[in-house]
């Protein structure tokens, strides 16, 4: 196998197992409640907690790769994910499940950014679009296939093998890494920013906490609202501490490099939407169209296939037609798919809504590929892991605002219900509000130099 393709290929089948495990998880709720003896509602701890894990220590990530060396975190990375698995499969108390979901967490926060940040300083930079289009299929492929095997699992099997498969995978995992993804750091590592840690820490958990579970009545909405509100400040309280620290945790200085400012804010935007539809529309096809989880995974899946024929092309497109402009028109294109979901209907005929979400998952594959490649496409090679880390918060931000976003419309609608009850008349507006928003993506694109990203893209 070709080496550029080999640590790509080894960090997407890492990432895949973190996004299949993150979705797999939400199907088997029900079982895994059952099981353990407590109410449903409950368990959604065990999905909280893992966020506020990765909120925590994703921004810790780019300092600890180059304090210690890329391979040795990655690597460590895997085996705590993995481990993390044993003992959520092993748990038999909601405490116990709890605290391994934390503990798996704590890995997966430091397997994504590290593992992009491997891939970037390993090839060449006119390898990285080639190579981002393997690390499109975990974040496309994981939200789709996650519930048909997760409902598969827990019909069939027991809701614990949903996490001990994912044992194999890691074993082959941290071989592999162990092998070929080379160990690189940096030989000036400044000192930790421990302000910057808790701040930020702090911060984006009760941001991010406050975001996922607002309108699912886990908490009061008092409670829920204080709780961003308490967020939003010490992130407000971070900012100032960045803008004045020599070395930050969070450098939001690299905004300023037009490239990566696109990336990150216009791929905020354009991911509230995306963030979205792995929440909307298997509740679209389960609830408004009595499909079965097991039907409704089956059906959203045939969008991996969309993006698998991406992964041919993108590099082409990218050739030809550059980063500002594949950008700027995919915009307007993946968003007209998103709001094309709200127009189905339980008489809409299946070839239909398949082709429909072929061609939406193809054009999505196609923005994140481009998106994950501009915003390393100026950054210097010492700045690559503050980078990293900065553009993974920014993407975890902007699924949490997704998710809670279409959640409030969803509700808002429901409560004109005269019986309280949701139907496919429920989900239009919210499919349109985070198409609206991604949509909104293509202003930033717009200012975007005609030559960005020229070199990465194989242009003169």
């Amino acid at each position: 196998m070709r080496p550029f393709l080999l640590t790509p290929l080894i960090v997407a089948v890492a990432l895949f197992m973190e996004n299949l495990d993150s979705t797999i998880i939400a199907t088997s709720l029900p079982a895994i409640a059952r099981d353990l003896k407590q109410d449903p509602l409950a368990l959604k701890l065990a999905m909280t907690s893992y966020l506020l894990a990765l909120a925590v220590f994703i921004p810790a990530s780019g300092w600890a790769a180059d304090r210690f060396g890329t391979k040795r975190v990655f690597r460590a990375a895997i085996a705590v994910f993995t481990l993390g698995s044993i003992f959520c499969g092993l748990s038999s108390t909601l405490p116990q499940f709890v605290a391994a979901r934390i503990f798996q967490g704590c890995g997966g926060a430091m397997m994504t950014p590290v593992g992009r940040l491997t891939l970037f300083r390993s090839i060449d930079r006119s390898e990285i679009v080639r190579a981002m289009a393997f690390l499109t299929m975990p974040a496309l492929i994981g939200p789709i296939l996650g519930p048909p095997l997760g409902g598969f699992i827990s019909t069939y099997l027991h809701w614990r093998w949903n996490f001990w498969i994912n044992v194999p995978v890691g074993v082959a995992g941290v071989i592999l890494s162990s092998l070929y993804i080379p160990d690189i750091r940096d030989e000036n590592v400044s000192a930790f920013d421990r302000k910057g840690f808790v701040l930020s820490g702090a911060g984006l958990s009760s941001l991010i906490f406050g975001l996922t579970v607002l309108g699912r009545h886990f908490l009061s909405l008092g409670a829920n609202l204080a709780l961003i509100a308490f967020g939003a400040t010490l992130v407000v309280f971070y900012v100032r501490h960045a803008l004045r620290f020599a070395n930050p945790i969070l450098d939001l200085r690299l905004l300023r490099i037009r490239t990566f400012w696109a990336s990150v804010v216009g791929g905020f935007l354009f991911r509230i939407g995306v963030g979205a539809t792995p929440f909307l529309l298997p509740l679209l096809l389960q609830l408004g169209f009595g499909m079965t989880p097991f039907q409704s995974g089956l059906t959203t899946f045939v969008a991996t296939a969309g993006a698998l024929v991406m992964k041919a092309t993108a590099q082409t497109a990218l050739s030809r037609f550059g980063f500002r402009a594949t950008l700027l028109f995919n915009a307007v294109i993946s968003s007209a798919f998103l709001a094309l979901n709200g127009f189905f209907r339980p008489e809409t005929p299946q070839a239909i809504l398949l082709a429909a979400l072929f061609v939406g998952g193809f054009f999505r594959s196609l923005q994140f590929t481009a998106l994950n490649a501009l915003a390393f496409a100026d950054i210097a090679h010492e700045h690559m892991s503050k980078a990293t880390s900065l553009s993974s918060v920014a993407q975890q931000l902007s699924l949490s605002c997704g998710v809670a976003l279409a959640a409030a419309v969803v509700e808002t609608t429901r409560g004109f219900s005269p019986h309280g009850l949701i139907g496919y008349r429920d989900f239009p507006p919210a499919f349109f509000a985070v198409a609206a928003i991604s949509a909104a993506s293509a202003l930033i694109f717009l200012r975007l130099p005609h030559d960005a990203g020229a070199a990465l893209a194989g242009r003169k």
